[in-house]
């Protein structure tokens, strides 16, 4: 039997729910943590049958049979048919934006966001966790992939400091290459002062 999908966490599901349902396999097509939805092209032998829409689904008993027409499924249903795959899905990453007023000196509101960002780390058992360093395009290419660095390090001290193994944390740097807000070259841009903290 093959099955065509076009969104990655479906060909995850797929491989974990295949054969859950009674007479076949069930498939449903459900939103990404953000509420997007993507389609899936479900193909056998006897043709094929698109999802397009959040919780569609539809089931293939054999590969000799066109799958069901799509149809709607509810929320309790899914959960309810689902619940140990569902429990076993990973939680999306929680990102965090951390400003520096210059150098190494993080603003009130980022200083303040660091317990919030230890208490997500312990909650989660976090052990993949990146740093990454910018900086604005003030400086030298070469400046700014030292400070970038730099302001990284600093924010990885600050959690290893407080606990959070050193070796589930990777820095990276970009220096000026990779601003959040696009600007011209040497020009002071506070939002591009920034560390970006993603925990897996």
């Amino acid at each position: 039997m093959r099955y065509c999908m076009q969104i990655p966490l479906l060909v995850i599901l797929m491989l974990v729910i295949a054969g859950c349902a009674s007479n076949g396999t069930m498939v449903v097509l459900t939103p990404d943590p953000d509420g997007k939805t993507g389609s899936a092209m479900i193909s056998n032998q006897a043709g094929n049958v698109e999802l397009t829409a959040p919780n569609q689904a539809t089931t293939v008993s054999d590969s000799s049979k066109l799958p069901t027409t799509p149809a709607q499924m509810d929320k309790e249903a899914i959960a309810r048919l689902f619940a140990d795959t569902l429990s076993i899905e990973p939680k999306p990453p929680v990102h965090y934006l951390l400003y520096f007023e210059k150098d190494l000196t993080l603003t009130s509101d980022s200083s303040g966001l660091l317990p919030e960002i230890l208490r997500v780390i312990g909650e989660r058992a976090s052990t993949d966790i990146s740093v990454v360093g910018h900086t604005d395009s003030v400086g030298s290419r070469e400046y700014n992939l030292t400070l970038s660095r730099s302001r990284a390090n600093s924010v990885r001290d600050k959690l290893v400091e407080n606990g959070v193994d050193a070796n589930h944390i990777k820095t990276t740097s970009h220096g000026k290459e990779n601003p959040l807000i696009k600007t011209g070259d040497n020009v002071n841009e506070p939002r591009n002062r920034r560390v970006e903290v993603v925990i897996r």
